[in-house]
């Protein structure tokens, strides 16, 4: 039956592309969680005002207004998705003066949010454009944006209308403060920027800076006040005993610790903003 239920889903999106001549793909991320009503109404919005559309869940789970978070999620995943995919973003999503709803254009897909932070940190380039939303929303509620305006953005989108009829343009994004890692010729001083829900802890140091710094020197990673440290690069979590620390790279490019079949940041006291050292020679 389930085999049965999962070929009809994939005939009926395979008609839906034959038809359209593409996909409708709306991605969500948000704070929302999933024990209440929110995803649902979304969805379910979505779906009424653009029936075509297949809709994404990125995570629901981002800690309540954590921009550093989701802008860390959304970094890391937007490449993955085709060309035109329509991502609603809604993180601490009120507007204000200083912060308006936007569609930024970008990498060849739409983000709709508010400008607070949250794109300046994900994206590593200026955006193609940038949109001010200034248009009637659904409701006379200003509380839940992706229900009341971004859904309505999002048909607007899909129905080929000029994104300038949706507002002015604006000439750059609200900036976010991100702290970046500091090289000097045999260190790099680095930070913990995410801890997922293994309890694996991303760091903001790249392949790139280590590789570039390090010429193939030997080095140490400390951490957990130096309490801690790994001599070593793996490939995988697989490459030490159970229990044990590792450092590897994640597929993202960005230093990783973690613990063998373990939790890294509860075991060695690990949270986003804690330093991570790299010595060399």
């Amino acid at each position: 039956m389930f085999m049965a239920c999962q070929g009809n889903l994939i005939f009926a999106r395979y008609l839906k592309i034959r038809h359209l001549g593409f996909m409708v793909l709306i991605a969500l991320l948000s704070d929302w969680g999933t024990k209440d009503h929110y995803v649902g109404m979304v969805k379910g919005k979505i779906l009424t005002k653009i029936p075509e559309s297949d809709i994404i869940d990125i995570s629901h789970e981002i800690p309540p207004f954590n921009l550093n978070n989701a802008a860390f999620v959304l970094r890391h995943c937007y490449r993955q998705f085709p060309e035109k995919t329509i991502f609603i973003v809604d993180i601490t999503s009120e507007a204000t003066i200083e912060m308006p709803h936007v569609v930024v254009e970008y990498a060849g897909s739409y983000f709709i949010g508010a400008d607070n932070g949250i794109f300046s940190l994900a994206f590593d380039e200026d955006p193609d454009s940038i949109t001010e939303i200034d248009i009637y929303q659904d409701t006379h509620t200003f509380t839940f944006a992706a229900f009341d305006l971004f859904v309505k953005v999002a048909q607007h989108i899909v129905e080929g209308k000029e994104i300038s009829l949706l507002g002015p343009k604006r000439d750059r994004l609200a900036e976010r403060i991100q702290l970046k890692p500091v090289a000097e010729p045999d260190l790099i001083k680095g930070h913990v920027t995410y801890v997922d829900n293994y309890e694996n802890v991303f760091t903001n140091i790249d392949q790139e800076l280590f590789l570039r710094i390090g010429q193939k020197r030997s080095f140490r990673i400390l951490f957990g006040a130096s309490r801690y440290s790994v001599r070593q690069i793996s490939q995988s979590y697989k490459d030490v005993s159970e229990g044990e620390i590792v450092a590897l790279f994640s597929s993202s490019g960005f230093l990783q610790i973690a613990v063998s079949m373990g939790n890294a940041s509860g075991l060695l006291g690990l949270k986003v903003n804690d330093m991570i050292r790299v010595e060399f020679g």
